[in-house]
C-alpha cells in the first residue's frame, strides 16, 4: 500500500517543491494538490466537514502551478490533482495542461478529479450545480478522445467540438489515470463509469468508515464488467495510526493519503517524520 501526503499550497505554507522534495525522500508515493479558484463572499454553500470553512481553502495556489513546481524538484515522487474541479475548467485547456504536465514530470501524474461542493464558486464559472457531474463525465470522456485520438472530437449536451488536432499527448497510456473523487455509493458509480480509480474521504458525517463498503464496491465493479483490480482505491484523510493503516493495506486498499496543514517548515516537518516511520521501506 502507498502512502501519498496532500497539501493546500499557499503563500504562507511550505513550498510545492520544498515538500516535494521532503516526501520522495522519506519514501512518499505521491504528493497531491487540491484547489480552489476562489470563493464567494456569501458562503451560503455549507463545508461538508462541518463548521467554518478553513483559511486555506480561500487562500490555494492553482494545482498545475504547484504540481509542476513538485515535479521539476524530483524524480520519481507521483503528482495528483486532489481534486481538480473539471466542471470549472475548460477542458480542451485543461487537457492540454493534463498532458504537458504528465510530459515535464516524465509520466508521474495522477488526474484526480471531482464534481465539486460550493455551488455559488460554480455558479461565478457559468456551471449549473444540478447537473455537475453530468458536465463532469462529458469533460472527461472528451479529455480522454483528446489525450487518446490524433484527431478527437466530442459531442455531447455540454460539450461540443468538432475534430481537432490537439498535442501534446501525455507520456502514460493511454492517458494519465483519472481518479474520481467522491462518497460512496455516488462516488463509487462515476469512478467505476468512466475512471482509473476511486477517492473517498476515510470519514464522513454518513459514515464511520468508507473502508466499509470495500466488498460492495467491489461488487459493483464486477456488476458493471470492471475488474476491481484496475480502479484501485485511494482512501483520503488518514491518521498516523499503525493499526489502521495495516487494517487498511488488509483490505486492500492501493493507496492513502495524509492532509497536512498548510502550514511552515517547522509544522510539517514533525508530522513527515511520524508518517516515515509508518511507512514501509520497499524490500
Amino acid at each position: 500500500m502507498h502512502v501519498g501526503a496532500a497539501m493546500f499550497f499557499t503563500d504562507y505554507s511550505m513550498s510545492s517543491a520544498e515538500l516535494a522534495r521532503e516526501c520522495e525522500a522519506r519514501g512518499f508515493e505521491s504528493l497531491w494538490a487540491p484547489e480552489h479558484s476562489h470563493i464567494p463572499v456569501s458562503r451560503r454553500s455549507p463545508f461538508p466537514s462541518g463548521g467554518e470553512l478553513p483559511k486555506q481553502y480561500y487562500d490555494a495556489m492553482d494545482p498545475f502551478v504547484s504540481l509542476a513546481a513538485a515535479a521539476a524538484a524530483t524524480k520519481s515522487l507521483k503528482l495528483g490533482t486532489g481534486v481538480c474541479l473539471v466542471v470549472q475548467r475548460d477542458p480542451i485547456q485543461t487537457a492540454k495542461l493534463v498532458a504537458s504536465l504528465d510530459r515535464v514530470s516524465g509520466g508521474r501524474f495522477l488526474f484526480g478529479v471531482g464534481g465539486g461542493w460550493n455551488a455559488e464558486e460554480m455558479a461565478d464559472h457559468g456551471t449549473e450545480f444540478k447537473t455537475r457531474f453530468k458536465l463532469m463525465r462529458e469533460r472527461i470522456e472528451a479529455m480522454i478522445a483528446i489525450w487518446t485520438d490524433e484527431t478527437p472530437e466530442y459531442h455531447g449536451e455540454f460539450v461540443d467540438f468538432p475534430p481537432m488536432t490537439a498535442r501534446p499527448k501525455p507520456v502514460q497510456k493511454p492517458h494519465p489515470p483519472v481518479v474520481v473523487g467522491g462518497m460512496f455509493p455516488h462516488g463509487a458509480r462515476r469512478a467505476l463509469r468512466y475512471g482509473n480509480g476511486w477517492i473517498p474521504h476515510s470519514r464522513r458525517p454518513v459514515y464511520e468508515d468508507v473502508t466499509n463498503y470495500l466488498p460492495e464496491f467491489r461488487r459493483m465493479a464486477e456488476a458493471a464488467g470492471r475488474d476491481p483490480a484496475d480502479v484501485p482505491v485511494t482512501v483520503w484523510g488518514i491518521a498516523a495510526d499503525r493499526d489502521r493503516l495495516r487494517r487498511y493495506e488488509d483490505q486492500g486498499v492501493a493507496r492513502v493519503v495524509v492532509s497536512l496543514p498548510a502550514a511552515g517548515r517547522d509544522a510539517v516537518m514533525p508530522l513527515l517524520d511520524t508518517w516515515a516511520g509508518l511507512i514501509r521501506t520497499p524490500g
